[in-house]
């Protein structure tokens, strides 16, 4: 594949751990409607029709992982990503297998004030803490 370089894929259980304590940004390139509905509390949002002109909003101090609804999207958000920096990742089975494995999820709407730019950092949610114990 002369070229392209390889995206790591990871599993939303991955992802989450290394978000939750700011070691990585989790980038949503769903559509402002999908992200409306439900995304993962202290995602950076750029929809996937804006990437191309919003990377240098990504932060360049941790990985990037890039996430949509099943894979796809993000799949083509982190190829772009890739040809700029080598530390990019696409979440498998995108927001759906993030749901299906009962990560934590906001589905307050946005307007609302409930929806973050800065990653949390230092602690698991109380949620995931608990089942890690």
């Amino acid at each position: 594949m002369l070229g392209f370089k390889s995206i790591e894929k990871v599993t939303p259980g991955e992802v989450s751990d290394r978000f939750f304590m700011g070691q990585l940004t989790l980038v949503d390139v769903r559509t402002n409607e999908e992200f409306e509905q439900v995304r993962v509390p202290g995602v950076l949002h750029i929809p996937v029709t804006e990437i191309k002109g919003r990377l240098g909003d990504i932060p360049t101090e941790h990985p990037v992982a890039f996430l949509c609804r099943s894979g796809h999207r993000s799949s083509l958000a982190a190829r772009l990503a890739a040809r700029h920096r080598d530390d990019i990742m696409n979440v498998t089975g995108g927001m759906d297998a993030w749901l299906s494995a009962g990560l934590p999820a906001a589905t307050c709407p946005v307007s609302h004030g409930h929806s973050y730019t800065e990653p949390p950092t230092g602690n698991l949610p109380e949620s995931k803490a608990k089942r890690n114990r």
